[in-house]
């Protein structure tokens, strides 16, 4: 079964998608699923994560969402900050609306680096988290893209654009914030025990070496992923990283 659903807290509205088996009362498990910068909540790589899991576990659900200025969000404005919060009232729908039992978490890029950041500043509720190429680098990522045309426009307090299938509007705040919260100077031993990372090795984006130096500065398990770019866009790599993040998730007794 496949729903959609709006969180109408605080100032927002967020738009979520929901992936369970027939019967949704059967859920107990629900998976906090987040994606990269420029995507949306119908993204594909989300979907087959979803079916492949519940198709195994009928006992869990996936629940994705669309970031500030990402997909139907009606935010024109795109700010760290609000992400974190967007994940926030997530969380606390699936534990209080939801009835989550157990809550998972499963982010990639953008949403990696967005739980790494929730983890510091609001806890851990997750029993297992599992990141795949998480964009720790972030700040130097967005940077590394602008010209010099842009920056001016930045200094200026205007507005730069960025995205696909929607366009993104990016301001010095965005940036600011970025810098502000480099989730490499922070500490992961407490939640270390159940995180697992997954890097691409052909990952243009996000240097194998950098995640790596990340993973073992924290103590956090990671999977090197042969050959993998960024998105994983080999179907044969994706299907062994979902497979790993299922026995990760739920591991064979």
């Amino acid at each position: 079964m496949v729903k959609n659903f709006d969180i109408n807290e605080q100032k927002y509205s967020i738009r979520c998608k929901y992936y369970c088996g027939k019967d949704p009362h059967s859920v107990t498990d629900i998976v906090i699923a987040t994606y990269g910068f420029g995507g949306n909540k119908d993204n594909s790589a989300t979907e087959k994560f979803a079916e492949r899991l519940i198709s195994k576990y009928k006992h869990f659900g996936v629940v994705v969402f669309d970031w500030p200025a990402h997909g139907a969000d009606s935010l024109n404005r795109f700010l760290p900050d609000e992400c974190v919060i967007y994940f926030d009232l997530a969380v606390n729908y699936a534990r209080k609306e939801m009835n989550a039992q157990n809550l998972y978490a499963y982010g990639t890029s953008l949403g990696g680096y967005i739980t790494l950041r929730y983890l510091t500043e609001y806890g851990n509720p997750f029993r297992k988290i599992a990141l795949r190429c998480p964009a720790i680098n972030l700040y130097d990522i967005m940077m590394a893209d602008i010209t010099p045309d842009e920056q001016t426009k930045l200094d200026r307090g205007k507005e730069i654009v960025r995205g696909y299938t929607r366009k993104i509007r990016l301001t010095s705040e965005f940036f600011d914030q970025l810098r502000a919260a480099d989730v490499r100077k922070r500490e992961y031993f407490d939640f270390a025990d159940d995180m697992l990372i997954l890097q691409g090795t052909k990952d243009a984006f996000i240097p194998f070496d950098t995640v790596r130096e990340f993973a073992e500065d924290n103590v956090i398990e990671l999977i090197r992923m042969e050959n993998a770019d960024h998105p994983f866009s080999d179907p044969g790599i994706m299907d062994l990283a979902i497979s790993k993040i299922i026995d990760f998730f739920h591991p064979e007794q």
